[in-house]
């Protein structure tokens, strides 16, 4: 089946047309737009310009979906929407443009469809993997538990943690929950999806053209990790747009999803982690298909 799926995060709105066969989940086409939708959620209302750019953004996408065949297809929203005071609103706009009535999903479902996404994309690794999603305004974590995946959502984000300019301690404190918890089980290995996590690949290969399939299954190790962070924090965000691998929409708040992943692992005692091209939007791509 020839399936679309929108997702509209904090940071960005992105796009996937798939086909969709048993599990198997076959990318075709792909786009992102940097929307910013979670600029100054911490108010509890989401900004009228943001909503705008993102319903057009939105609208494009739907277009681009119906026009390349896709058979069924899905809107879903993230952290910035769910927690907004004036979601209705937004919901509104995008169903008026659109048709579709946005899928407002907890940070448990969040969770996961990444995971879904994960096991997806790195066959084999259902059952022994911990992923950890760093978005825009919150950061989801997923595992396997005695009585089946446990899934939670914080709220840690790289577009949140910029905003509001929060220490390290109080990032700490954030994940503390669980990242207690998984220090306890060394066995399960961290998949990291989203953003910062792909970027932090991209970065590391040098990349001046992003490829999926050279992200996908890379892995980096804290001591990678903390070096591309002094290199980031050493230079202006002008100069950050500048590097290779690295989206010049992303260079304000680059450095906060990267801390997050950096304490994350630190906690967890995490000695490396696996970078997946697949995340939430192949996991929603399998709930569309049914499969």
């Amino acid at each position: 089946m020839r399936v679309g799926v929108i997702d509209i995060g904090s940071n960005s709105t992105r796009m996937l047309l798939a086909d969709v066969r048993g599990r198997a989940v076959v990318p075709l086409e792909a786009d992102m737009a940097t929307t910013r939708l979670g600029r100054g959620i911490a108010g509890g209302l989401l900004d009228r310009y943001a909503m705008e750019k993102t319903a057009a953004v939105v609208q494009a996408f739907r277009e681009r979906l119906d026009a390349a065949g896709a058979e069924k297809a899905v809107v879903a929203a993230t952290a910035a929407v769910r927690e907004a005071k004036n979601a209705a609103e937004f919901v509104g706009l995008v169903r008026r443009r659109t048709g579709d009535t946005v899928l407002v999903l907890s940070g448990e479902e969040e969770a996961s469809f990444g995971y879904l996404g994960v096991t997806a994309g790195l066959p084999g690794m259902e059952g022994k993997a911990v992923t950890m999603d760093i978005g825009g305004g919150s950061t989801e974590f997923a595992w396997p538990n005695s009585d089946g995946l446990r899934h939670v959502s914080l709220p840690a984000g790289a577009v949140r943690m910029t905003e509001r300019d929060y220490t390290d301690g109080e990032i700490l404190d954030i994940l503390s929950g669980v990242t207690g918890a998984l220090k306890e089980r060394p066995e399960l290995q961290l998949v990291g999806i989203g953003g910062t996590m792909t970027t932090l690949a991209a970065v590391a290969q040098g990349f001046k053209v992003y490829d999926p399939r050279l992200v996908h299954g890379y892995v980096l190790t804290p001591a990678k990790i903390a070096e591309i962070l002094d290199d980031l924090r050493t230079r202006t965000v002008e100069e950050r747009r500048r590097i290779p691998g690295l989206q010049p929409e992303r260079a304000d708040i680059i450095v906060a999803g990267v801390r997050i992943c950096l304490l994350a692992m630190g906690a967890m005692a995490k000695t490396t982690v696996t970078v997946s091209d697949y995340d939430i939007l192949h996991g929603l791509a399998l709930r569309v298909a049914g499969s």
